[in-house]
């Protein structure tokens, strides 16, 4: 399994806003596409206003299927539009991340 790590940096003030509206309508939406949410993390010490979220995959072409039928998804669209136009997100990283071999379930 790889693991998808995005790190989110949002406008002070916007995390919580944002996230009822992930929890509400991207998440069911990601759920249907992406298949194994391993997470969503909130900061409380260090960077404030970040969050970070994981997806587990079988490989790199299962991800990127995967996220081909997420985009193609109209309620995805919908969602993802009204995001952007929240102007919550000052940043986003995504890093895919390898398990080391000791690493459990490898």
């Amino acid at each position: 399994m790889i693991v998808e790590h995005r790190t989110y940096t949002f406008r002070p003030g916007t995390v919580d806003s944002w996230m009822k509206k992930y929890e509400a309508e991207g998440l069911p939406v990601q759920k249907k596409h992406l298949n194994r949410f391993l997470g969503l993390y909130v900061s409380e010490i260090g960077h404030l206003h970040t969050t970070v979220l994981m997806w587990g995959y079988d490989s790199l072409a299962d991800r990127e299927a995967r996220r081909a039928a997420m985009y193609g998804d109209p309620e995805w669209q919908k969602f993802i539009g009204e995001i952007w136009a929240l102007n919550a997100i000052q940043s986003q990283d995504v890093m895919i991340m390898n398990p080391a071999p000791f690493s459990p379930g490898v």
